[in-house]
């Protein structure tokens, strides 16, 4: 039997007769349905089919797909399901998850999916927990990426509903990168610096990742090591870079590079900042502007510029807050900011 699992807003428990009204509803919806794998409309007889197989279901086994009811635990309002395959004899998951539209944006998915990667890591003592999706579905990435699951490819092509073909990202996470995750710091640092990038470091430095839905905004490493060896012509000349890993406590934590003042550059500009997945929301990003900003002064810059595309996960709004106000200029597809630094 499935022992239902509290969080602390929501209720994860077996599918019940009741469930079939709202599980009908969400299927029917089109924002909800638009990435799935079911086409519209969807039949109330598969409806009260799915309900009847979880309710005759003691809980997840192998090779079976499996579902759970999502319930909101002050209120008893359902408000989405979670999906679970076990396989290879119950060692390795793949899970999936549905919130309806009047649920969006609470952060339920997350805390619901959080809660199911728990439980199979500890409950059934799984090895690896996986999720594939349409690559247009950054709500549902961000999901993932939020409880600790890794890009780790995609496959072209591969995924059909109805008439409709597309490509499917592949999501996982083994036990040591759920322990990882688990343990990764969540306070500031204590010490921060911005420290030369050698050869003995400049490999430790390129595997640092952000999430894949933040490389839509956040060049990789690698990329930014090709761009300053090979540094664009603006105005007639190249731009100098320079490069710096971000050291947290002893530890690589991220990386920036800055396009410095030349002849043909009056400004500094903030190239490019990234923050390693295991080492984001602790504070770092702030630490590093607030050296970047000293760093600039003492080359006697009085203002800073950077650039940055909008979109759900973008860093406009850490920019804003940081000072930076867009000049109303558009460089390559991208909003021009500057903030003064005196």
């Amino acid at each position: 039997m499935f022992t239902p699992i509290r969080t602390s807003r929501l209720l994860l428990r077996s599918v019940e007769l009741g469930d079939a009204d709202a599980l009908f509803e969400r299927r029917n919806e089109t924002a909800v349905a638009e990435y799935q794998t079911w086409t519209l409309p969807y039949p109330r007889e598969r409806v009260d089919s799915l309900i009847a197989a979880g309710v005759a279901s003691e809980g997840p086994v192998s090779d079976d797909w499996w579902m759970a009811t999502i319930v909101e635990a002050e209120t008893g309002a359902i408000v989405g399901d979670l999906a679970l395959h076990l396989t290879w004899d119950a060692r390795s998951a793949e899970i999936g998850y549905t919130l309806a539209r009047s649920a969006w944006g609470k952060g339920y998915a997350t805390e619901a999916t959080e809660a199911l990667v728990e439980y199979l890591f500890v409950e059934r003592n799984v090895s690896r927990v996986s999720a594939m999706l349409h690559p247009d579905n950054i709500a549902s990435a961000r999901v993932l990426e939020r409880v600790g699951l890794t890009f780790e490819g995609h496959t072209r092509n591969s995924f059909w509903v109805g008439d409709d073909n597309s490509d499917d990202w592949i999501y996982g996470m083994t036990r040591p990168d759920w322990e990882a995750w688990r343990a990764r710091p969540s306070t500031p640092p204590s010490v921060l610096r911005l420290v030369e990038i050698t050869p003995d470091t400049a490999g430790r430095v390129a595997r640092l990742r952000t999430h894949k839905t933040q490389e839509r905004f956040v060049a990789t490493v690698a990329q930014s090591y090709g761009d300053a060896l090979f540094p664009e012509v603006i105005d007639g000349a190249p731009v100098v870079p320079w490069l710096r890993a971000i050291e947290a406590d002893g530890e690589f934590v991220g990386f920036v590079m800055l396009a410095l003042v030349t002849e043909h550059h009056p400004e500094p500009f903030l190239w490019r900042l990234l923050v390693d997945r295991l080492h984001q929301r602790r504070g770092v990003a702030t630490m590093v502007m607030a050296a970047v900003f000293d760093e600039c002064r003492a080359m006697g810059a009085t203002t800073l510029l950077t650039s940055w595309v909008e979109g759900p996960g973008s860093p406009a709004p850490f920019h804003r807050g940081m000072g930076f106000v867009p000049t109303g200029r558009i460089v390559d597809g991208e909003i021009e900011a500057s903030v003064t630094l005196v």
